[in-house]
């Protein structure tokens, strides 16, 4: 939702209108109207990696979902349709090819999502974040355009070492459980690490609610400088802030961390849908960007091993830090709108 919400006001910016649609329990019930954009509803599920019942249960909705989609399409007479993919997408990117609306979509993982797979050879153009998912759309119709990413990302400044290293770990606004169980058992050891070797570390890290009372009485009782808190309202303040960055690999995350041109470690989420996660992970490494750890088999005792050797290793970090830059792309919303409006003009 906040790429789509990014394209959204800059279309509005340019005198356009931009109509919503999605279902009532996602985010875009929130975020749209609190935004004060227009959003109509259809019932939606998902496909890919759920249970029989609920595959069965998408199936069937899928045809009204579809109907539903293309009488909104037909009443709201759309110049183009823009999808971040996912399966509430679905109903309407089919409407949308069914009524010859242009359709343009932003890929922002390594590995497009089932519905940008199935449905690439119908869109006008694919704007996407890695080059590896060029492959999945025709020649000629996919150009890497990064996704949206807030200004004050790239406005961080590449960190010169100090006396003290800092760590940000975080798992997403809902924080990441195997992260927050990682960072207990690192704690310990890197505070002992650290005093053997003689660099200070401070520990910052964003637990999400529901461990965060826990978190930081551990925390407190391993004794390290720095602070656990639920969540972080100025994120890139802790990334200008941070030496070294321990995430998951979502799209968003790996965005901020390319447009802020910090270091990484990520360990990809297992589950996610295609193994997403692994592929943006996959091609942050590849790029000398991050150190790629798979949740299986990681100890903190490994974590605390790869942090204190990046730890005496500036100059790895600087070089890291700036083939993550290497990555990011500015203006992404701005890129999504002209394609948009392009492609409304030659309808």
């Amino acid at each position: 939702m906040v790429p789509s919400l990014a394209v959204a006001s800059e279309m509005r910016r340019r005198g356009h209108m931009a109509l919503f649609i999605g279902t009532q329990r996602g985010l875009e019930a929130k975020l749209a109207p609190q935004a004060d954009f227009p959003i109509e509803w259809i019932e939606i599920g998902g496909l890919n990696r759920v249970g029989l019942a609920r595959q069965l249960h998408t199936l069937w909705q899928l045809p009204v979902s579809v109907w539903r989609s293309w009488a909104i399409l037909r009443r709201a007479k759309p110049a183009a349709v823009f999808s971040m993919g996912g399966y509430v997408a679905a109903p309407v990117v089919l409407a949308a090819i069914l009524r010859r609306v242009p359709l343009v979509v932003m890929e922002p993982n390594a590995m497009p999502g089932l519905v940008s797979r199935w449905l690439a050879r119908f869109v006008y153009r694919a704007l996407v974040a890695f080059e590896e998912a060029r492959a999945f759309f025709p020649a000629g119709r996919s150009e890497v355009c990064g996704l949206p990413v807030r200004q004050e990302f790239f406005a961080v400044p590449e960190r010169a070492p100090g006396a003290v290293f800092t760590v940000l770990l975080t798992g997403g606004s809902r924080g990441a459980r195997a992260l927050n169980r990682l960072a207990r058992e690192c704690w310990p050891l890197l505070r002992q690490a650290s005093a053997e070797r003689g660099v200070p570390v401070r520990w910052i890290h964003q637990s999400g609610a529901n461990e965060f009372e826990a978190l930081r009485s551990a925390f407190a009782d391993a004794g390290l400088d720095g602070e656990v808190a639920p969540f972080f309202s100025d994120m890139a303040g802790e990334y200008a802030n941070a030496d070294l960055i321990v995430s998951r690999s979502g799209a968003g995350a790996v965005a901020e961390i390319a447009a802020a041109g910090r270091p990484a470690i990520l360990v990809p989420f297992p589950y996610a849908a295609d193994d997403h996660q692994r592929h943006n992970a996959q091609a942050f490494e590849r790029a000398g960007a991050a150190l790629l750890f798979d949740e299986a088999g990681l100890t903190g005792g490994m974590l605390c091993d790869a942090i204190v050797k990046l730890a005496a290793d500036p100059e790895r970090r600087r070089e890291m830090g700036r083939n993550a830059r290497k990555l990011a792309h500015p203006g992404a919303a701005q890129r999504a709108a002209d394609v948009l409006e392009e492609a409304a003009a030659r309808r």
